[in-house]
């Protein structure tokens, strides 16, 4: 058996563990070109491949300067197919990982994860916990099965899953699509949950340069980002859809990343890195609209001439046009027993309602109404205007956008859901494993500033595997 060396049994300085996760990761995904394309099996989930790479190097090793580690590699040709799905091509992949050094961003939240971003924006590097690493093993079979039903989601996009041992110490990384590009800078930064429970950014963060507010700031900065009706329609599907994916796996405190880019300010635009790579690069499917655009059949929209918008989706805010980018954050949190008991314990001095961990179906629908009715609204034109009155200011439209729906339709919606109410998320069976049938429509709850349609939910829960 192969013996690692202890450099003075100290962990690795950042320098070195930015350069082993780029040699790691350029020899998996070197690795993994020699071996055919098939499809994949059931027991490829659950596949890990492990290779000691020591400083000196081996018959199947370059040598480097970093010290001794061992790479191991989680369900390799799994995540090809997940990368392969998204487009990317593996050159690319490996281009924008192992070209240039890695960046290291600060951490906005409470975890103690370490985040590095590649030079180009792609792709954010997270370091997770076991825990963390060994549920998202867990949750790969259902997320396969979501993915080939509808690669249009908001979801965490994972494109690889690794963990290198270097002097002892275990650090388990996970790939991840970037959702704010920094080719243009956010003017506001918001986590999302839906809860109103200490959910003020902190005073620390409040004086960075570019701090991340919450749920309670939101409220009190903005009045709501306005979209067309068609935009909206498809951001809340998306959204839907994807609680009730994370629900069927009983997770929950996800939050909600959103970046708002201004674009009556100036364009303040961060380093590019190579821009002439960066334009043959970029691709679309890691973009926000990109996420909530489509019927699920895979096809990627064709760019615009003009691409400042970075894949941004058009919204408004009284008289401001802005671009908006999001993403669901934070997946890798299952309502396990000490969830349970944080809950119950808040829920003595607060309001249980309020707080962030609750149970995994009113997480979804709180989280669900809050962003429906607060976050995004819809932008109604006025029937009978004139173009000139449609081109009136945002005022009116937002006002316009808050309506109640009228008698009628509310009454067509109700008898349309009415046919699909056996499907509702609180009736769905509780148990251990939860297997929810394909195609299952789940109605989002109808109140005001929430979507006035139906929308199909598409769940798989893996029997015998996601057992929480």
């Amino acid at each position: 058996m192969e013996r690692q060396k202890q450099s003075s049994g100290q962990s690795p300085t950042a320098a070195a563990l930015k350069g082993a996760i780029q040699l790691g990761i350029g020899y998996a995904v070197g690795n993994l070109t020699s071996k055919p394309d098939r499809d994949v099996l059931m027991q490829d989930f659950y596949m890990v491949e492990s290779v000691f790479l020591p400083s000196e190097g081996s018959n199947m090793t370059p040598a480097h300067h970093f010290p001794d580690f061992r790479l191991k590699t989680y369900a390799p040709l799994a995540f090809r197919y997940f990368r392969e799905l998204f487009g990317i091509k593996a050159d690319d992949y490996l281009y924008s990982i192992c070209n240039e050094p890695l960046i290291e961003l600060s951490n906005p939240g409470a975890s103690s994860s370490w985040f590095y971003l590649t030079s180009d924006d792609e792709f954010i590097i997270k370091t997770v916990q076991h825990k963390e690493a060994e549920f998202l093993q867990k949750l790969l079979p259902g997320y396969y099965m979501n993915l080939n039903q509808n690669p249009r989601t908001l979801l965490p996009k994972f494109y690889g899953l690794y963990c290198i041992q270097c002097a002892g110490v275990n650090i388990r990384l996970v790939v991840m699509n970037n959702v704010l590009p920094r080719a243009l800078k956010m003017h506001y930064k918001y986590d999302l949950k839906g809860s109103t429970y200490k959910r003020h950014a902190s005073r620390k963060e409040r004086a960075k340069s570019s701090p991340t507010f919450k749920d309670l700031d939101f409220q009190e900065m903005l009045e709501g980002l306005h979209f067309d009706g068609d935009t909206y329609s498809a951001l809340m599907k998306t959204l839907q859809r994807d609680c009730r994916v994370l629900e069927s796996f009983k997770i929950m405190d996800y939050s909600l990343l959103l970046g708002v880019h201004v674009l009556d300010k100036s364009l303040e635009r961060g380093a590019r890195g190579d821009s002439k790579r960066l334009n043959s690069q970029r691709v679309l499917y890691s973009t926000a609209l990109e996420s909530i655009q489509g019927e699920g059949d895979g096809k990627v929209a064709e760019p615009v001439a003009d691409d400042n918008t970075m894949g941004g989706i058009p919204a408004k805010h009284k008289d401001e046009k802005l671009l908006i980018f999001l993403g669901i954050i934070d997946i890798l949190q299952s309502y396990r027993l000490i969830k349970k008991m944080e809950h119950s314990w808040k829920a003595l001095v607060h309001d249980g309602d309020t707080v962030s961990v609750h149970r995994p179906g009113f997480y979804a629908d709180r989280f669900l109404n809050f962003m429906g009715g607060t976050v995004f609204k819809k932008i109604h034109p006025l029937r009978g205007a004139s173009s000139k009155r449609k081109r009136s200011s945002i005022h009116a439209m937002r006002s316009a956008s808050q309506e109640v729906l009228s008698p009628q339709k509310e009454k067509d919606e109700r008898k349309a859901q009415s046919m699909d109410c056996c499907f509702s998320s609180h009736c769905l069976p509780s148990a251990s494993c939860m297997t929810v049938a394909l195609d299952d429509t789940v109605p989002f709850p109808p109140t005001q500033g929430s979507p006035d349609s139906v929308h199909d939910v598409y769940l798989v829960g893996v029997q015998d595997t996601i057992c929480i």
